[in-house]
């Protein structure tokens, strides 16, 4: 999807370079999905001690085959 965004130059041109991108379209994809990722993780660990479960890892693990 295209989209039209105005970045500042030299943050961009920061991202470029540390992420090796060989596109500023791939360097702000690339930052997107990490961003969305820590996200992530950080919602899952905010649920730590919330949730109880019944059954152990290895049972969890035999469930799944």
């Amino acid at each position: 999807m295209r989209s039209t965004v105005t970045l500042d130059k030299k943050r961009l041109d920061e991202l470029v370079y540390e992420t090796k991108a060989r596109s500023k379209a791939s360097a702000v994809n690339e930052a997107i999905t990490e961003y969305l990722r820590r996200r992530k993780i950080e919602r899952i660990m905010s649920m730590k001690g919330k949730l109880e479960f019944d059954m152990t890892a290895e049972e969890i693990r035999d469930n799944e085959r």
